[in-house]
């Protein structure tokens, strides 16, 4: 459960190119944040700190901290996803002008109430695809049914697929293929809202802490 979570648990990547606001980018593998070199960024973009935390049985399996360049349609949208026994948090703030420091990132609170939408629930560590008659009932805003695969190539190489429960704003990030010194990822994010219509997002582009980790050791 541990490793499928710190595999999951992915948060706003670094590169952006464009010539509009210029961000710093960073990355750390904490909750602190992060001082980094200075990106330009595509427009209908702003400077953006994301903080997400991964948990397991109650205990932190990770904590990550970026700045980096975001759309501003993603600004101040915390957002979470659920499997049994695990959660990944993020929060993300923003600012507007050039190199600016976003203020501290707010995490979705915590909200046991359930929410009456059930979820096929499965994962799997060596492919994309998982399906179960497994399910769970989902609690406060995650009222999305997700399917999460993840491709991971580099130190860490992996195939990871989730089923779950998801706010509809982790669903909407948006995503695509990210490549970073060391290792590349493709995570698509298939939503659905119990009905037969597919709400299908992609993640923008995210690190997956475990390679992130690994890397960011051998690079000292």
């Amino acid at each position: 459960m541990a490793l499928y979570l710190s595999i999951l648990s992915v948060f706003s990547a670094l590169a952006a190119t464009g010539d509009s606001l210029s961000c710093q980018t960073c990355i750390s593998a904490s909750k602190t944040p992060c001082q980094g070199k200075s990106l330009l960024c595509p427009s209908d973009s702003a400077c953006a700190a994301t903080y997400t935390l991964t948990t397991a049985n109650g205990r932190t399996i990770s904590e990550m901290y970026t700045l980096s360049c975001a759309p501003l349609r993603q600004c101040d949208k915390p957002a979470s996803m659920s499997i049994p026994n695990g959660k990944i948090k993020r929060g993300i703030s923003c600012c507007f002008e050039d190199n600016c420091t976003p203020p501290t990132p707010t995490l979705p609170p915590d909200n046991s109430r359930l929410n009456g939408q059930i979820c096929r629930t499965c994962t799997s560590a060596d492919s994309t695809w998982c399906y179960t008659d497994d399910t769970m009932r989902c609690t406060g805003e995650e009222n999305m049914c997700l399917l999460q695969t993840t491709v991971i190539s580099g130190p860490v190489s992996s195939q990871v697929a989730l089923r779950g429960c998801a706010t509809k704003s982790m669903c909407d990030l948006g995503s695509n293929s990210v490549s970073y010194p060391g290792f590349s990822m493709d995570l698509h994010f298939f939503c659905t809202s119990g009905s037969l219509g597919i709400h299908q997002g992609y993640f923008m582009s995210m690190l997956v802490s475990i390679a992130l980790t690994t890397i960011l050791c051998r690079s000292f």
